[in-house]
């Protein structure tokens, strides 16, 4: 069981469950409907899982050189790559199915999208060039937007300043994690950014670009009247101090810094989240 939530990254997934809800609180205008919650967040699991899957069964020779991954099932030997195939297209296929019957196709639709952009498009990116991360945070930053469809049946500006918030706050994550693991990457032939920028001057500017940017587009949920101002200073509040730790890495560029970043996007996102739903529901 343990090697099934490893194949498909459970934890990632769980995010993308809670994501998914928030998007889905947001656009409910009355009461939450649970029931279609709960089959939206069966859909969305089962799709994203599969995803997960697939994309080891793509990379299993690179997990094999990062220490990161190689104790994951197919790299270790734990499991055929034949049967990694079959539950990742399984799991895809069914969640994207269930989707488009059981909510809609437009959220099935995003689901399919946000597949074949991980797999197909962000993957093989991965190894020719460090703009794949352009790409690769659209897949993640896509499940608040189909929280949203899942009520609403269309994507609204709503649903683009919630897909703007997680598609930015990607980047300083990502970068922290890549710039402390820089040598795994390299040892896997992997060109991101930390990798092929030694130095790290340009891994340093894009965490300061990205959190800057990041700090006003957290605020247009307030503008767009999703939130009030308990939302608006929390985010503005918890939006300076994740740039401040985005500019400390800038300047010192160690693993230390990097690792504070980290941490602070992993704080940072929670808070943000539980603050919309907070002033979300004090303003019904």
């Amino acid at each position: 069981m343990n090697d099934y939530l490893i194949l498909t990254k459970a934890r990632i997934t769980g995010l993308v469950l809670v994501t998914t809800t928030v998007g889905f609180v947001l656009a409910s205008s009355q009461s939450v409907d649970l029931g279609r919650l709960a089959v939206l967040l069966v859909g969305v699991a089962l799709a994203t899982g599969g995803s997960a899957a697939l994309n080891q069964y793509l990379e299993h020779e690179i997990d094999a050189r990062m220490r990161r991954t190689e104790s994951r099932p197919l790299p270790a030997g734990r499991m055929e790559r034949g049967h990694v195939f079959a539950v990742g297209v399984l799991l895809s296929v069914v969640g994207v199915i269930w989707l488009v019957v059981r909510i809609n196709p437009l959220t099935g639709l995003l689901a399919l999208a946000s597949s074949l952009l991980y797999l197909a498009v962000y993957t093989p990116l991965k190894t020719r060039t460090p703009l794949n991360t352009l790409v690769g945070a659209v897949p993640g930053a896509i499940p608040p937007v189909m929280g949203w469809t899942a009520v609403t049946g269309r994507i609204d500006v709503a649903a683009w300043a919630l897909f703007g918030i997680l598609y930015l706050w990607q980047f300083p994550h990502f970068l922290a994690i890549a710039w402390m693991y820089r040598d795994d990457y390299a040892r896997a032939r992997l060109p991101m950014l930390p990798v092929v920028d030694p130095n790290g001057g340009s891994t340093g500017r894009q965490v300061a670009l990205y959190s800057l940017a990041l700090l006003p587009v957290s605020l247009i949920p307030t503008v767009l009247g999703l939130a009030g101002s308990v939302y608006f200073f929390g985010a503005l509040v918890a939006g300076l101090v994740f740039l401040g730790f985005g500019l400390a890495m800038t300047v010192n560029r160690g693993r230390a810094s990097a690792r504070r970043l980290l941490l602070a996007s992993i704080t940072y996102l929670p808070i943000l989240l539980v603050l919309l739903l907070v002033d979300r529901a004090g303003g019904r």
